[in-house]
């Protein structure tokens, strides 16, 4: 019996469900997910193996047009990169929607790789009739190799997406084992848990100017002792981040310490403290030492 292993890139506006998309192929939570856009900031790679293929799903961040900062042209290059050096793009967008952010995301898309659009949310659509005449219209927008309507939230979908999928990734061996999940460290997976938790947390404009910094990882046996800085980019934020006799971040830290032992199981002390690094979402040399790529 022949494998097929292939590189599925998940791109598309910020908020569509990307993350969400790839937690549910995947079957763990990998990618964080929030109301608020920028929540996905690195590409990550989630990987599912089946008795016959091996999917490395990437999720990108958002496609940005505001916050034109150091750290969304970085994201943007990141999008635009990951399209030349995959096998299949899942281009996510919100049914009932199709505006001047997805035809921008449509220009950039390679007539050479196949081009898979994913409406999500279609469970949220009020009147059921309009989904046939949207399909319609968004397939005169692009080439699409396949339209398939969704729900990344309710799972809805999500078998015929993954065996469509599967008919475009080349003949291959796995370049992963078959119970990894994603290629990413587990401090890298901290540190975006602990973000997740920030987003969730905190104002609207607040986590555009926040990022997580782990200064220290270690395990012993199923213990893993983990320090984290959250990094702000003004003094004003350090006290709304840690809340009235710090009873925000102690939340904030709580949350994210039951999602890291879920994640890792094995029991986490987490220790979480605030510091202030201005202008650090600008800043080329500050956004390599945060991990940013």
């Amino acid at each position: 019996m022949t494998f097929h292993t292939g590189f599925v890139a998940i791109i598309g506006r910020p908020n569509v469900g990307k993350s969400t998309l790839t937690n549910r192929m995947v079957g763990a939570k990998i990618s964080i997910t929030s109301k608020k856009a920028q929540t996905t900031r690195h590409r990550i790679h989630g990987i599912l193996t089946t008795g016959e293929s091996q999917f490395i799903f990437v999720d990108t961040p958002g496609f940005q047009n505001r916050h034109r900062n150091a750290l969304n042209r970085l994201m943007n290059r990141s999008v635009t990169q990951v399209l030349n050096e995959v096998d299949v793009v899942l281009f996510v967008i919100e049914a009932g929607r199709w505006g001047s952010g997805e035809a921008e995301i449509a220009r950039m898309l390679s007539t050479e790789t196949p081009v898979l659009l994913v409406i999500n949310k279609v469970d949220r659509l009020e009147d059921k009739g309009q989904l046939l005449p949207f399909i319609q219209k968004v397939s005169a927008e692009y080439a699409f190799a396949e339209v398939l309507p969704v729900s990344a939230e309710k799972g809805v979908g999500l078998d015929e997406l993954l065996s469509t999928t599967q008919r475009y990734l080349p003949e291959a061996a796995p370049l992963f084992g078959e119970d990894d999940i994603t290629d990413r460290s587990e401090r890298f997976l901290a540190a975006e848990l602990l973000r997740e938790k920030l987003f969730r947390n905190l104002g609207e404009e607040l986590p555009y100017g926040i990022a997580v910094e782990i200064e220290k990882f270690e395990q012993e046996g199923d213990l893993r002792r983990i320090h984290a800085a959250v990094v702000v980019d003004k003094q004003a934020h350090k006290g709304i981040v840690i809340g009235k006799s710090g009873e925000v971040l102690k939340r904030i830290s709580t949350d994210a310490r039951k999602d890291m032992e879920s994640l890792f199981g094995g029991k986490v002390w987490l220790e979480t403290w605030v510091k202030v690094k201005s202008g650090w979402a600008d800043d080329e040399r500050a956004l390599k030492s945060l991990g940013y790529e």
